[in-house]
Formats: C-alpha cells, sequence, structure tokens
C-alpha cells in the first residue's frame, strides 16, 4: 500500500518561501492524481492545490494562486509544493495526498477531497 513521507516545513517571516517535500514509499506515483492541503486551527481542511495524474492543468485555490506550485519528480517518486510570499494567514498544518488517477478533474480531487492515501502532515508558521 502506498505510503506518503512529508519533510520540510517550518517558521518563516512574511513574504519568506518554503517547500514542502511529499515521497512515496511502496509504490510509484506514475498515473496518481496528486495534491496538497491544509488546516488551520479551528479551521476545515483546505484544498491547496491538486493535479489530475493526467497531465491536465493544476487546479490552485484562488488563496494562493501566482504563490503557490505543485510538481511532481517521477524519478525522485516525490511530489512538492514550492510556497513563495507567505503570508500569516498560510500558516497551517500541511498536508500531501494521492490516489489513483481516474476521470475526475483537478479541481474535483480538490475540492471533494477524492484522496485515500495521505501524508503525514506538517506545520508551516509564517510569522515576523
Amino acid at each position: 500500500q502506498l505510503q506518503l513521507v512529508q519533510s520540510g516545513g517550518g517558521l518563516v517571516q512574511p513574504g519568506g518561501s518554503l517547500r514542502l517535500s511529499c515521497e512515496a514509499h511502496r509504490g510509484s506515483l506514475n498515473y496518481y492524481a496528486i495534491g496538497w492541503f491544509r488546516q488551520a486551527p479551528g479551521k476545515g481542511r483546505e484544498g491547496v492545490s491538486c493535479t489530475d495524474g493526467r497531465d491536465g492543468q493544476p487546479y490552485y485555490a484562488d488563496s494562493v494562486k501566482g504563490r503557490f506550485t505543485i510538481s511532481r519528480d517521477s524519478a525522485r517518486n516525490t511530489i512538492y509544493l514550492q510556497m513563495n510570499d507567505l503570508r500569516p494567514e498560510d500558516t497551517a498544518t500541511y498536508f500531501c495526498a494521492a490516489d489513483t488517477a481516474t476521470y475526475y478533474r483537478a479541481s474535483d480531487y480538490c475540492t471533494r477531497q477524492l484522496f485515500a492515501t495521505w501524508g503525514q502532515g506538517t506545520q508551516v508558521t509564517v510569522s515576523s
């Protein structure tokens, strides 16, 4: 069964950058839809960015468009979330996710949270 192990995160000042990593074990991410989610204290889990696993355009939440980038390195079996121009409101626990690609669009994967496999979560704190 696929397992996702996250790394990265931490404390960063407003305007700074961080890159989150999510390495897959016990399976390949090829032909998998992938995504990043976050959950701030007292709030529900929010889809940040997702891809459909079929080379369609990635989905980004409006709050992160132009600042965050999702990517996949097949050779390393790892997905990334590059986060630039970070803001205090980006503070949250971030989770990666993966599931076998089907006919759903990237936006469906994020808004409906259509993933079976999740990473353990990593904290991102944006504060001066």
